[in-house]
């Protein structure tokens, strides 16, 4: 069994928390409020301020899932950067076995519909994304072997803003395709602890992987399925000539690690989001 701090305890970072705990895992949790999980350690620090950041000693794996808080490079580069760099220093001294630092897809500009993975460049990334890549390289830079997940957009229980977009019957985007990617907070959670699990049997990973689902879509296909499934009207189609398509994510490479989806597609996913919602 490892000795697992999770910094950052929100949806996905809480539900692996409990999941790696279930499984018999010591699992300390970090969050700026006191919060109690089912069988985890709780701890209450704030990236932004390294002398809240007292660890336990010991520790085999150190998951970072950061969320800003608010948008803009400031707090991007204050909560991203700044506060990486902080939990690296409190982390000094430990003989970690990897660390795994949870950044965003958002650092891929293709806006044409294409499909990226892994190997597909990141130029002409804004400035958040920019501040996430460097965020990325302190991570592979800090001495421990580390591994990067870029999510998707994360989506499950609680999160209604495709259903709350239907139900306000604004009009979406269809020609040309504007590209979804996703992926459901369980399935974070559940890659995340395949990836810790594989690396524990020995299994070599790879220092980048793409986390969404099996199956690209475009905005109003999910929209019109949604709706179909509340029996609501459809969703206007708009036609916007010369607007982007957005990009296609591949997770070709976490399937041949062996990872399995609960949710690989919208319809498994936003059926579970829907039943939850009634």
């Amino acid at each position: 069994m490892a000795k697992i701090l999770i910094i950052g305890c929100g949806d996905v970072g809480g539900r692996l928390a409990v999941q790696l705990a279930a499984a018999g895992h010591e699992v300390h949790g970090l969050r700026r409020s006191a919060v109690a999980l089912p069988g985890v350690l709780p701890l209450q620090g704030d990236v932004t301020v390294p002398a809240s950041l007292q660890f336990p000693h010991g520790l085999d794996y150190v998951f970072v899932l950061l969320a800003p808080g608010a948008s803009g490079v400031d707090a991007y580069r204050r909560v991203y950067y700044e506060g990486t760099r902080n939990v690296l220093a409190a982390l000094q001294g430990q003989g970690l076995r990897r660390v795994f630092w949870i950044s965003s897809s958002s650092v891929y500009a293709q806006d044409d519909g294409s499909w990226v993975d892994e190997t597909s460049p990141v130029t002409g990334a804004g400035d958040t994304a920019k501040v996430l890549l460097e965020s990325e390289a302190l991570a592979r830079d800090s001495g421990w072997p580390a591994t990067v997940v870029r999510f998707a957009g994360i989506y499950g229980p609680g999160r209604l803003r495709l259903l709350r977009w239907v139900e306000s019957g604004r009009a979406v985007q269809a020609a040309p395709p504007a590209w979804s990617n996703r992926i459901h907070s369980e399935d974070g959670a559940g890659l995340l602890a395949y990836l810790m699990a594989q690396d524990l049997a020995g299994t070599a990973l790879d220092t980048l992987y793409l986390g969404t689902d099996c199956e690209p879509s475009p905005q109003h296909e999910v929209l019109d399925w949604i709706a179909a499934q509340r029996g609501l009207p459809p969703v206007a189609h708009e036609t916007k000539p010369g607007a982007g398509s957005n990009k296609r994510l591949s997770n070709r490479r976490l399937l041949t690690l062996g990872y399995r989806f609960r949710f690989p597609d919208y319809r498994a996913g936003y059926a579970d989001v829907l039943a939850a919602a009634t």
